[in-house]
């Protein structure tokens, strides 16, 4: 067996009578908008789908950016990129943003309604002067053409992610800015040579977030969690269509 994958699992699952907050991850949120009848199987049955292979590239860029922006936290200055994009914003400190970075803690708050405790880590945190906290998170990837602006289909799942993170911020009491920014790290391949490092064009993109959706789909989240029967697939459900066609010829 893959040491990758479990088909099924027991822990941590959705228990309709207890009386324990359940916690919800931003990502499992967005995969039930993505298709509920996949979160339904991940967080009431158990069975998750098929992961894909970690992106270390990606990893190391996080962290490298991390420590960059870490300096001018420290110093209380602002980063040449803010300074270039001409950005009303320096890199904040927080007493809780080392949590608020952890992946397995992060942003939370307990939705008492549904009993839902929702959390999500974000990448950094800026303030303005305004005294108004921004939601900064990190992408890079490796494409042909420069990226200015979010426009591809998949670009809406980072919008719901950083509107997550600035709901989550002003139900912990801080003022969030509705703009926050996406540091977009873009590996080149047209350099003459290698020399053994990889360079990237570095773009700010500023997105203006409307967490009004939020409360919402919770609810639905914790509806759908409840039922005894597992709901529809999207119909443009990758994993739910290949499950479909395999069952079709075997």
């Amino acid at each position: 067996m893959s040491e990758y994958y479990t088909p099924k699992r027991t822990r941590n699952l959705y228990a309709t009578k207890s009386k324990e907050p359940f916690k919800l991850s931003r990502s499992k949120i967005d995969l039930f908008v993505e298709c509920p009848k996949c979160f339904y199987l991940d967080r009431k049955l158990g069975v998750a789908r098929p992961p894909g292979f970690p992106f270390a590239l990606n990893s190391a860029v996080d962290a490298l950016l991390k420590q960059e922006f870490d300096i001018h936290r420290l110093k209380g200055t602002k980063h040449p990129l803010i300074k270039k994009y001409g950005i009303d914003a320096i890199p904040i400190s927080h007493v809780e943003l080392d949590n608020w970075r952890n992946n397995f803690k992060g942003v939370q708050y307990l939705h008492k309604s549904t009993n839902l405790l929702i959390f999500g880590a974000i990448d950094d945190l800026w303030q303005n002067s305004k005294g108004e906290f921004i939601v900064v998170d990190y992408k890079a990837t490796a494409k042909a053409e420069d990226i200015t602006v979010l426009d591809k289909s998949w670009h809406e799942g980072y919008k719901r992610q950083m509107e997550v993170y600035q709901w989550l911020l002003r139900k912990n009491g801080y003022k969030v800015s509705d703009i926050g920014y996406f540091v977009y790290c873009n590996g080149k391949a047209d350099r003459k040579a290698f020399d053994g490092k990889l360079e990237f064009d570095v773009t700010v993109i500023p997105y203006k977030g409307s967490d009004k959706w939020v409360p919402k789909k919770i609810k639905e989240t914790y509806k759908c969690l409840n039922s005894s029967k597992i709901p529809k697939a999207s119909e443009d459900c990758d994993y739910c269509n290949y499950r479909d066609a395999v069952s079709s010829v075997l």
